[in-house]
């Protein structure tokens, strides 16, 4: 296991270099911060005094350069918003998109365990033809069609829940069943996949005649078999609410790290952007070895194989 998760980590130290690198450098072309800080009769010396004040007059290669020395020592810079320090904002908006995240991928795993187990159980019967029907539809649909439509139907026509906004239960409903569908589609298809081929094995069948219940067979035998492929799909999905929560989080005015991500770019607030950005990766590199992690715990394959 510390074979696999020192492997992991090394290789995850270039991409997070690309990314560190990509988002430096493209976060420059949206202009100079100036344009948006000064006032339109700035004279050039206040230029000038401005971009010397935040580091904006040097060369980029010296600008990246000193920019990875900061974060060396976890120090990200000031915001040019708000002068506070980059890592503070960041880390305020984060755990509200952990909690979104969090709550839409148990509420998803939940439900299509749920779903999958009981359509893979009796194959092509009319639950299992309609849960593959509504699960393939789910997967399908984009989330930003799902939040407008939501915004739409529940908060403007019918104004059943509030368009924005964290507090209260009914604040959470619209942005959790945005991000919920597509995972809970995926999540469905993969669970009746792999049931269906659990359920068929030999140890199966021998549970069956030893006289075990049907509820342990299948889910204590064949379900025990079968997470290992649905936990690596659910890491992928998760991994995937952390970057779509950027669309939804601004449909929504959710205060999170991709509303965060959204208004830095607006607002030319490189240090506030590179820092979100950074902290993103690092949390989606974590969590792919997580998923790794788990995987080699379900299945001994896996363990032989990074042992070797």
């Amino acid at each position: 296991m510390l074979t696999l998760l020192r492997r992991r980590a090394v290789s995850s130290v270039v991409p997070l270099l690309v990314v560190v690198l990509g988002v430096f450098f493209l976060a420059r072309l949206t202009g100079d911060p100036a344009n948006l800080y000064l006032p339109l009769s700035a004279t050039p010396e206040m230029r000038a005094e401005f971009a010397a004040r935040n580091g904006l007059d040097d060369p980029l290669i010296s600008q990246f350069g000193d920019y990875l020395a900061q974060v060396v020592h976890l120090d990200f810079g000031e915001s040019l918003r708000t002068a506070q320090p980059a890592g503070e904002a960041v880390l305020r908006a984060f755990p509200a998109t952990l909690q979104l995240a969090g709550w839409t991928m148990l509420l998803a795993i939940v439900g299509a365990v749920v779903i999958g187990s009981l359509a893979a159980y009796r194959p092509n019967s009319a639950t299992d033809r309609i849960a593959s029907f509504l699960s393939s539809t789910a997967a399908s649909v984009p989330d930003f069609w799902i939040a407008i439509m939501g915004v739409l139907v529940f908060a403007v026509t019918l104004g059943w829940l509030p368009t924005s906004g964290t507090s209260g239960a009914a604040a959470w409903v619209l942005p959790v069943a945005t991000l919920l569908i597509r995972p809970f589609g995926v999540l469905v298809q993969v669970v009746r996949g792999a049931m269906v081929s659990a359920l068929s094995a030999p140890y199966v069948k021998v549970a069956r005649a030893k006289g075990a219940s049907e509820p342990r067979v299948v889910f204590g035998h064949a379900l025990r078999n079968a997470a290992a492929p649905a936990l690596t799909v659910a890491g992928d999905l998760a991994v995937g609410l952390v970057n779509g929560a950027v669309v939804v989080e601004t449909i929504f005015g959710w205060p999170g790290i991709g509303k965060l991500m959204i208004d830095s770019v607006l607002q030319r607030d490189f240090a506030v952007l590179q820092a979100a950005v950074l902290l993103t990766a690092l949390a989606i590199f974590a969590l792919n070895i997580l998923v790794d992690l788990c995987h080699a715990l379900l299945d001994p394959r896996v363990r032989q194989r990074a042992a070797a």
